[in-house]
């Protein structure tokens, strides 16, 4: 359920169970920690889903089994975290809950219009993974962090586009397009460039 295409230096990873809002299962899970591990050579990253909804986080059956709890969630964001290309983040409808762990940890989010970002840690009394508050606050500031955290709003993209939290929305027919374009001048340079440049940005 999850399908990776590699192009030449660029890598898109497609979670693909739309039937069930595109939740992951543990073995989901691994397969992207997998990829984003495997994808130290790709010059870019692209994450998308199948459907109208990114991901609805964790499956909800895996979720009461200790799913929720896991800290595979921190080793995946990790892993795309310290990837040396540029990392995007396609968002073809709602991400939510542990799903958002990912989308934080890349360079780049765009987003279609319609989607909402949420994460109701508060209403299940589940803690966030540690480094999903970190990344979220940095991205819109603590007070903003905790509308999404504690007051668990559920947050329009359009929103999040100005809050800084999307960098850019396009049309449903325009996201890949989008996603790829924006991985063009990565993906013509020199890899030791690109790589030297994520590094001072960071």
């Amino acid at each position: 359920m999850i399908s990776v295409e590699k192009d030449g230096g660029l890598w898109v990873a497609t979670i693909n169970r739309p039937d069930k809002a595109n939740s992951l299962t543990p073995d989901m899970l691994e397969q992207l920690c997998d990829i984003a591990e495997a994808a130290q050579d790709a010059r870019a990253l692209i994450l998308t889903g199948t459907g109208g909804v990114f991901s609805a986080g964790a499956d909800l059956g895996a979720a009461r089994a200790g799913l929720a709890t896991s800290g595979v969630w921190e080793r995946l964001s990790g892993a795309i975290a310290a990837l040396p290309g540029l990392t995007i983040a396609a968002l073809n409808g709602t991400a939510a809950g542990g799903a958002l762990g990912m989308v934080l940890a890349c360079d780049l989010r765009i987003a279609v219009p319609g989607g909402k970002i949420f994460y109701p840690v508060m209403r299940l009394g589940f803690l966030p993974q540690p480094s999903d508050p970190v990344r979220l606050s940095a991205l819109i500031g603590p007070a903003r962090a905790r509308m999404i955290l504690m007051a668990g709003q559920k947050i329009p993209v359009e929103e999040a586009a100005i809050w800084g939290l999307i960098d850019r929305i396009t049309s449903p027919g325009d996201l890949m397009t989008d996603a790829r374009a924006l991985a063009s001048d990565v993906l013509g340079a020199h890899p030791d460039h690109a790589r030297a440049i994520k590094a001072m940005i960071r």
